[in-house]
């Protein structure tokens, strides 16, 4: 079985409808080193990464503990929103979040079957720094839910999963709280 650490990333310095790739504020900093210290005691996990800044800071604490590098990964990046601009992401993104996976676009089921595919496929233990759409679409797949809200995962938070390669199962889900999705 392979452990899969799914962390949000800490809170960002603006939000997804004022920055299309904000990096951490100072309270981000602070949670990306929390989450680096609680991780580290796993001293054999790959670290994986959105290409986005915040995800991106987020898991450098880890990987400076570790003296390990970040991989990036496209698969485990912000819930795509192709061709709309800063203004219009936000009322698209909360009207996507009340709706179900089967109601939504082909380009986000397809990023959504994506991503399982690629953290069932993962052969080592495994910390991925991510989004807050992202770790919903994993635990819905997980739970077997169509909801596309299925919890809050606060900024920092680790969602604990395995995989034996062909399913991916929730074991824990990250501390909640009500943040701005950014």
């Amino acid at each position: 079985m392979v452990t899969v650490y799914m962390v949000r990333h800490g809170h960002a310095a603006a939000s997804f409808t004022d920055d299309l790739d904000p990096g951490l504020d100072e309270l981000g900093r602070s949670q990306a080193i929390q989450v680096g210290k609680l991780l580290s005691r796993h001293q054999s996990l790959r670290i994986i990464s959105s290409p986005l800044k915040r995800a991106q800071e987020t898991a450098a604490p880890l990987a400076q503990c570790l003296d390990t590098e970040i991989v990036i990964e496209r698969r485990v990046a912000e819930v795509p929103s192709p061709g709309l601009s800063l203004h219009e992401r936000g009322p698209w993104l909360q009207a996507v979040m009340q709706g179900k996976w089967e109601g939504q676009s082909e380009v986000l089921q397809k990023w959504k079957r994506d991503m399982l595919n690629y953290l069932c496929n993962l052969t080592q233990d495994t910390a991925i720094f991510t989004h807050f759409v992202a770790i919903n679409a994993m635990v819905a797949a997980a739970e077997n839910v169509s909801n596309l809200l299925v919890f809050r995962p606060d900024n920092g938070s680790v969602t604990r999963f395995n995989t034996d390669g062909g399913q991916l199962n929730i074991l824990s889900r990250g501390d909640e709280a009500a943040t701005k999705i950014n």
